[in-house]
Parts: C-alpha cells; sequence; structure tokens
C-alpha cells in the first residue's frame, strides 16, 4: 500500500469509537434504569409486546384491587349476618323454653319477652348500622328489583343474584301439583260416634316438625277433650287435631302437620291405654278395635310442584328455589294458591334489570355479576310456609309469647333459615366468583410480570459483560487513533 498523508484510517476509527461511544451509552442506560428497552430503537418488536403486556397487567392490577376491596365489603356483611343469626339462635331457645309454660310462672314468660323484645331490636340495629365505605349492607338498599308481584299467591320474594341483560325478566308460575300437609288418622269414630269417650287413662307421644309431646288423657275424655289435649301441645310439637263430623254423623279425629311439605311430619305412638267407650258408654277393650286411638309410623306431607318458565323449581313446603340464566331466588307461596285452594293455578312476577350490588370480577365488562342482599329487619324476615313476620315476636305482637308461642317458634325457625340462606348465597359468591377471581388475577399478575420481565428487563450480567467489552474496545480504538494520527509525522522523516 503507497505511504500518503490521507486520513482514511482516521475517519474509520472515528466512526468505530462513534458506535462504541454509542452502544456504551446504550449500555449505561439499560444498567441505570433496569430496563432493557428504554425507547423504540432498542427493540421495536418487543416495545409493541411490551406495551401490550404492560396494558394487560394495569388491568388486572385495577381488577385485583376492585376485586379485595369487594372481599373486605363481603366479610363485613357476613360477620353482621352471623350475629343476626346468633341472635335468632338465642331467640328460638327462649321461646322454646316457653312452649312449655305450665311450668311457668307469668313473670317468667314476661321476662323472656322482654329479652325476645331486646334481641329484635339489636337485629334492627345491626341492619341499619352494617356498612362498608358509607353504604348500608343489609337494609335492602342492595336488594334486586322486583315488580308485578300477586301478593295473595307469592309473598317474601328475595332475589340473589341477576343477568346482565338490560331488560327485564318476566317470570311465569304454575302450580303443577300443590303443597299438602302431613296427616294420619287418629281416632276413628262410629255412628253417633261424638260421645266416644277414653276407657282408663292412656298417654300417648305426639311428634312433630317443632318436636314431641307426651299427652296424657284421664279417664272418660270425650273427642273434644281429646283435641284440646292435642292441641295444647301443638307449640311443642307442630301438630294440630282436627275433630270431624261426616254427614252420617261419624265423627273422627285427624292430625295434620301446621307446616307443609315432606320435612313436615306427624307420628303417634299409644304409650297405654287408648281403649275407647261405645257410644252407649260400655267399655270396646278388644285388641284391634277400628275405634281406639291409633299408633302412626311417621308420615310426611308433600311439597309444592312448581315450574317457572317451563323449568322445575326446588321445593321446601311452600317455600321455592329458582335458579337460571344467572337469575337466582327464592320465595313462598300463599297457603291458599299453594295447597291448591286458589283455583287458578298460574301467576307471574318481574325481576328488573336494576339493582342489586354489581362487581366486575375480571378485566372487562363481561365478567360483571350482580348479586341482591334483602333486608333483614324483622318486619321482613319469616312469613313463609305458612308463618308470620318475625316483628310479631315483639310484645303485643300476634306471636308474642303470652299469645301463640307455636308462631313463634315457626316464625323464628323460618327466619334463621332465610338468614342462613342469605349467608350463604353471600359467602357462596364470595367464595367461589370473588374468591377464585382473585386467585386468577394473581396468577395472572405473576405470569404478566415474568413476560414483561423477559421482554423489557435488564439482565445485569450480561449487560456488565457487554460494558466491559465496549470499554476494552473504546480503549483500543483510542490507542489505534493515536498511531494513526502519528503516520503524517512519520513521512516528513522521509524528506
Amino acid at each position: 500500500m503507497a505511504l500518503t498523508v490521507t486520513n482514511t484510517n482516521t475517519l474509520q476509527l472515528l466512526n468505530i469509537l462513534s458506535r462504541t461511544a454509542s452502544a456504551q451509552t446504550t449500555t449505561l442506560q439499560q444498567l441505570t434504569t433496569g430496563k432493557r428497552i428504554n425507547s423504540g430503537k432498542d427493540d421495536p418488536a418487543g416495545m409493541i409486546a411490551l406495551s401490550g403486556l404492560n396494558a394487560e397487567l394495569r388491568a388486572v392490577d385495577a381488577s385485583l384491587a376492585n376485586n379485595q376491596r369487594t372481599d373486605s365489603m363481603l366479610t363485613v356483611a357476613d360477620s353482621a349476618i352471623g350475629e343476626i343469626s346468633t341472635l335468632l339462635g338465642e331467640i328460638e331457645s327462649i321461646v322454646a323454653a316457653t312452649t312449655s309454660d305450665s311450668t311457668l310462672t307469668s313473670s317468667e314468660i314476661a321476662a323472656n319477652q322482654s329479652q325476645i323484645d331486646d334481641a329484635l331490636t339489636a337485629i334492627d340495629r345491626l341492619v341499619q348500622t352494617s356498612n362498608f365505605n358509607g353504604k348500608t349492607l343489609l337494609d335492602g338498599t342492595f336488594a334486586v328489583q322486583t315488580a308485578g308481584i300477586d301478593t295473595d299467591r307469592v309473598s317474601n320474594l328475595r332475589v340473589f343474584s341477576r343477568s346482565q341483560a338490560s331488560t327485564d325478566t318476566v317470570l311465569n308460575v304454575n302450580r303443577v301439583a300443590s303443597a299438602q300437609v302431613a296427616q294420619v288418622a287418629f281416632q276413628i269414630g262410629q255412628a253417633a260416634g261424638a260421645a266416644l269417650t277414653t276407657s282408663g287413662i292412656a298417654e300417648v307421644a305426639i311428634a312433630g316438625k317443632l318436636g314431641t309431646a307426651t299427652i296424657t288423657l284421664a279417664d272418660q275424655t270425650t273427642l273434644t277433650g281429646i283435641q284440646t289435649a292435642v292441641n295444647a301441645a301443638t307449640a311443642q310439637t307442630g301438630v294440630t287435631a282436627v275433630l270431624s263430623t261426616t254427614a252420617g254423623g261419624v265423627s273422627a279425629i285427624s292430625l295434620r302437620s301446621s307446616a307443609y311439605g315432606t320435612s313436615a311430619f306427624v307420628s303417634v305412638d299409644v304409650l297405654s291405654g287408648g281403649a275407647m267407650n261405645k257410644a252407649t258408654g260400655t267399655a270396646d277393650n278388644s285388641e284391634g278395635s277400628t275405634d281406639d286411638l291409633t299408633t302412626v309410623s311417621k308420615t310426611t306431607g308433600v311439597d309444592a310442584d312448581i315450574t317457572i318458565n317451563g323449568q322445575a323449581t326446588g321445593a321446601d313446603g311452600l317455600d321455592i328455589t329458582y335458579s337460571a340464566n344467572g337469575l337466582a331466588l327464592e320465595f313462598a307461596l300463599s297457603s291458599d294458591y299453594g295447597s291448591g285452594v286458589t283455583s287458578s293455578a298460574t301467576t307471574a312476577f318481574t325481576v328488573k334489570a336494576s339493582g342489586g350490588a354489581t362487581f366486575q370480577l375480571g378485566t372487562t365488562s363481561s365478567t360483571r355479576s350482580t348479586i341482591g342482599i334483602d333486608s333483614l329487619s324483622t318486619y321482613k324476615l319469616g312469613g313463609g310456609n305458612g308463618s308470620v313476620r318475625l316483628s310479631q315476636l315483639k310484645s303485643g305482637g300476634s306471636a308474642a309469647l303470652a299469645t301463640d308461642t307455636e308462631a313463634a317458634l315457626t316464625s323464628v325457625r323460618e327466619a334463621l333459615t332465610e338468614v342462613a340462606s342469605t349467608r350463604g348465597r353471600v359467602g357462596g359468591f364470595q367464595k367461589f366468583q370473588v374468591g377464585s377471581s382473585i386467585a386468577g388475577l394473581q396468577a395472572a399478575q405473576t405470569g404478566l410480570t415474568a413476560a414483561a420481565s423477559v421482554i423489557g428487563d435488564t439482565d445485569f450480567a450480561m449487560a456488565s459483560a457487554e460494558l466491559n467489552r465496549q470499554q476494552v474496545l473504546m480503549q483500543s480504538g483510542i490507542t489505534l487513533l493515536g498511531i494513526a494520527n502519528q503516520q503524517a509525522a512519520q513521512i516528513l522523516s522521509l524528506l
């Protein structure tokens, strides 16, 4: 190669040093920020992928925060409902203890009534004061709205969840078969049988949904007296005695459960005695006599058979549950409609596309879900399956202890069932909807963070090694540039 004074080598070395300096600046920026991609030119395709991942991650972070707040809200609601359930359990114990009023003085019954009044007041206070972030949870604020309910046929409607459809849902209710009480023949009379009386002392155990009572019948007790003795224990058993007389003059006593459905039952065990005197007054103690008091094994009632929009429902006597297409609800049939006294078998009502507590469980609008939390006030609890409202247990109410302990016990147990159902629905939503959503979002958060890190974060080991390489190249380039600059001076030595 000719020896010249052109600066080609110098220019090449300067270009190389410029590129090395630029690469060194990029590496230093990566090490300083911890990010491999700090601008689009660092990795255009990677920048696009990273932008998408970060957008998904922000949505997941926001949804996770929403779900955690939802979980906290439902925990507050669950705790309050649990306390209401505890108070109802206390009320049930007091009422059950008062059903055997023959062993209690009037002052003791009044003291028990005072405790019930206090417990009912505490329930209403809990309902009004249980709130989250300024919103009351159990007073019906989050109830799903309904319309068009025929209260002569349907009552105590509670909607636990609804779909996200923007239109109202009309539910057509059809009674396929009627509900029935449990009923057994206790004493079958004869012609002019109203004059029949017990022959000797009889002892009979009668069991029903509320419990068991042993009844002692004195000698010569009439059919009317037997009926009175059985009905005096109705608060303990949930069984009533009905005295009927046919057109032919035949009198008989049947025992019936107060409640409807397969959970209601009647059983009779004649422990001793049980023979009846004939109408003439002579004893009829022959074994197997048709007019004697009868031992009867457990006999249950029949649940109502109801369809809604052609779909079968769950039934417990007159209490109906329905779930389909995101809609879940329960209600009680009136005794006339449910038992078939009402001639028309159909009714309808509307669940509106409004109300309830709506939560977004995922990152898109399609993951929204709405639950309903109806009021748990005492004037709303009870009233199903033929029972009265819980508020009627207060002093002066129709189910106060001094008035009707059977109605009180039935009502409080119905209220316990309703509160347990509400708590179970809230808990189920919290566990299976919110809990699973939180778990899924946490897994997505971990995966997205890892994926974004692989694409966008600096590998410090590799970047440090690259920086060392660039420093060596920079130093060698500077040294070589000095040598190139000396070439012109070396030419002068030839002249």
